[in-house]
Parts: C-alpha cells; structure tokens; sequence
C-alpha cells in the first residue's frame, strides 16, 4: 500500500467505521423496504434502485450492535463486491477522510466477529475500525 488511502466515515452506535471508497457504490437516504420473509435476523429487505434490486442489511444488526431508530441521518450505503451490489443501512454518514498506513494498527483484540474488522485507523484523537466487507457480506 502507498500513500493515501481515501476512505468513506459513518457512524454505528456512537463508533466511528470506515469502509475504502473504491468499495463504495454509492449513499443514498433511507427508503421504503420490502421485507422479505425466512432470511437473517440482520437482513432488513430489498430495494428498487433505479431498476435493480438490492438487498440491504442492517450494519448494526450485522456487527452484533443494538439497532438503533431511523432519523434523517439513516443511510443506505451501496456496495459491491465480487459482482453483488448490497445496500447496508448505517446511522449516519461523517464524511470521506484519508489515512495513510502508517496510520493503521491491526485489530488488536481478539474475539467473535473481530475478522469484520481489517484494521484500526488513529486519526488524531480518533479511531477509525476499518471493515473487512468480504466478511461482512
């Protein structure tokens, strides 16, 4: 890795993730879900985007976080990876920062769903958790 990496910031709980912006499709605000019956206690539904169908999970929900209410902060973030879009619904969306390798730390702590996470970002006084989307999705 070389230089700066651009990254998308939004918020779960009261933490701060990141996920690469190469690996962001697109935010979009919170819309209307179909719920469909029988699947993941963490999957909220699909979407029509624009003709295609998402399904969109709940971040939260995924990462064992307590859910949290929709507000006008709500986001889907878009996603692909390995050829399937996926909407993820995190509760607000910061900003897009930059951080360079020197800058992140493995996940140190060790623990069930700790391979969600790819790394620890320090921005200052800040701590970015970095997500592992392969193992989110």
């Amino acid at each position: 890795m070389s230089g700066e990496q651009q990254v998308v910031i939004f918020q779960l709980n009261d933490q701060q993730y990141a996920l690469p912006v190469q690996e962001t499709q697109e935010i979009i605000r919170m819309t209307g879900i179909t719920r469909v019956p029988n699947t993941k206690s963490y999957i909220e539904g699909i979407i029509n985007l624009r003709g295609t169908i998402l399904p969109v999970i709940n971040l939260n929900k995924r990462l064992g976080l307590p859910a949290q209410e929709y507000t006008e902060a709500t986001r889907i973030i878009v996603v692909e990876h390995e050829g399937q879009k996926v909407g993820m619904i995190v509760d607000n969306v910061l900003e897009v920062g930059q951080y360079s390798p020197e800058e992140m730390d493995p996940p140190s702590v060790a623990g069930e769903g700790m391979d969600y996470l790819r790394g620890v970002i320090k921005k200052g006084d800040r701590l970015w958790l970095l997500l592992n989307l392969e193992r989110i999705l």
